[in-house]
């Protein structure tokens, strides 16, 4: 993998500052900042630093999804309801700017309903494939990113921006992103915080096929290591 690695004593704020940073940058040349956000754990302390950061026009920034489990927007396991609470609430965000994979709805539905809203955009735009100007991604301790795991028909989608994905291991659906629609990402930046992932880290960079995150590509590949 091809990928510039950022090792971090200070995980939350170096992650929030890297992405204001963006944004704001993208505002002052007069644009809208497209931003797909990763669920778990790790990144709601950066929502909510960034929900803070002074000087972001949330009027002019669009948030997508990298993967929703299948579950409705209220419930515990779902990433909505984490950035709800992290970002979207305390930022002020209009929900006509936040493209929500709707979790609730039979898996099949949920993506073909997100792809055909990003399809209609990227049209709109003249763009063969949607872009997001930064996508941020975990990775899980199998080495699986967005809801892309080990052996699933998901990894070898080459058409779809965005499937349903069923994961035998965890006896689940998903819906997630597709390797198409996050390589055509202007950036990618992988938040990977904790001790105990470093190893597998380092797998994954150096191209490890077992595992899915190693097969991401985009305009720029960042890490941000932390722990």
């Amino acid at each position: 993998m091809e990928a510039e690695v950022i090792y971090s004593g200070d995980f939350v704020g170096e992650a929030t500052a890297f992405i204001a940073e963006r944004i704001l940058a993208k505002q002052e040349a007069g644009g809208v900042f497209r931003l797909s956000l990763c669920g778990g754990s790790t990144p709601a302390p950066i929502y909510a630093g960034l929900a803070a950061w002074p000087g972001i026009d949330w009027e002019r920034v669009m948030l997508t999804f990298g993967d929703e489990r299948p579950v409705p927007p209220d419930h515990a396991q779902s990433n909505y309801r984490m950035v709800k609470d992290a970002l979207l609430d305390p930022s002020g965000i209009r929900p006509a700017n936040v493209l929500r994979i709707c979790g609730e709805l039979p898996p099949a539905e949920a993506a073909e309903r997100c792809e055909a809203h990003l399809r209609k955009l990227a049209k709109l735009a003249g763009e063969p494939c949607f872009v997001h100007d930064l996508t941020l991604l975990g990775m899980g301790d199998d080495g699986h990113t967005a809801s892309l795991f080990p052996g699933t028909t998901a990894l070898e989608e080459r058409e779809r921006w965005v499937i349903e994905n069923h994961v035998p291991q965890l006896d689940t659906w998903r819906i997630t992103f597709t390797y198409p629609l996050i390589a055509a990402s202007s950036e990618v930046l992988f938040l990977v915080n904790g001790a105990n992932k470093h190893a597998r880290a380092r797998e994954v960079l150096a191209g490890a096929p077992a595992f899915p995150a190693s097969a991401i590509t985009a305009g720029k590949v960042w890490w941000m290591i932390g722990g």
